[in-house]
């Protein structure tokens, strides 16, 4: 769906985005379209201790996860300033880059002159072979000895990225993901069996993806999507404090529980908010 269309849909009414909605996500024949009319919605509203000034709160559906089929559980709200803002591509690269570099550790290793084998005396006399002087075998002008400003091993390339930078570049990537409906919120994590194949008839029958991150706001998740994701190396499931731009990057589909949503909304709409924000006036980043 094209941003143009998205723009289009948002003038609209409720009823009339739920019945587009349920048309392209080809998940719901048409006959159930009328079932999702304003009275019925169960729409989430929030009170932030951060609200919104001049853009409005957008809304995603509340999915279930205890039938392979598609329900639509009510409508969340989620704060424009974490999912709505304007993505920045080169601080989504920076963060990248900074958690690719974060393990890196170069372990080419060359030698120095004082760790080459040999050369402990003098090759010739200084004088009177017609020769240039040398004083080792080991000198870095001679082949085989020591190496000058080479690669020592247990390099690291560790560099600390500035706050503000993470802070907008977990918001940029939510935002990516949400404006290409790759972000999906579902009330809890119930599986009702632990069969792997269970899950993986879900994700491909609601199209999420050859890969799928599962964020929760709990360290430990309910036992059966904890067994049934064991044997599906492409489906992991990290909690809410651990979500970075990396792993949202290098999954398709980003599956957020509606506590874990709620949370880390909390969480980034303090640190924009915080005291230290006012001197960093300068990274003003976001411009909608």
């Amino acid at each position: 769906m094209s941003f143009s269309l998205i723009n289009a849909i948002r003038k609209l009414n409720i009823s009339t985005v739920s019945q587009i909605r349920l048309i392209s996500s080809g998940s719901t024949d048409v006959s159930n379209i009328n079932s999702h009319s304003n009275s019925d919605l169960n729409v989430t509203q929030k009170e932030w201790k951060f609200p919104p000034q001049f853009t409005k709160p957008r809304e995603v559906w509340i999915e279930n996860l205890d039938s392979i089929d598609e329900k639509k559980l009510g409508l969340f709200e989620l704060h424009p300033l974490v999912y709505a803002v304007l993505p920045r591509i080169d601080i989504i690269h920076r963060n990248v880059i900074w958690q690719r570099k974060f393990r890196w550790v170069s372990w080419a290793h060359t030698k120095t002159r004082a760790e080459v084998h040999g050369g402990g005396r003098k090759p010739w006399p200084q004088k009177g072979l017609g020769r240039a002087r040398h004083g080792s075998i080991r000198s870095p002008l001679w082949r085989g000895g020591g190496i000058v400003h080479g690669p020592r091993s247990g390099k690291t390339h560790f560099f600390m990225l500035p706050f503000h930078l993470r802070i907008h570049g977990l918001t940029s990537t939510l935002s990516a993901k949400f404006a290409q409906d790759d972000l999906h919120v579902v009330r809890n994590l119930e599986l009702p069996t632990e069969d792997p194949e269970y899950l993986a008839e879900l994700i491909e029958k609601r199209n999420w993806g050859p890969s799928v991150l599962i964020v929760d706001d709990n360290d430990y998740a309910p036992r059966n999507i904890t067994v049934a994701t064991e044997n599906l190396p492409h489906v992991n499931i990290i909690p809410f404090y651990g979500l970075n731009v990396y792993s949202m990057l290098k999954h398709d589909t980003l599956i957020i529980t509606q506590t874990a949503a709620e949370r880390i909304e909390e969480k980034i709409l303090q640190h924009l908010h915080s005291n230290t924000m006012p001197q960093q006036a300068k990274f003003k980043l976001n411009q909608v």
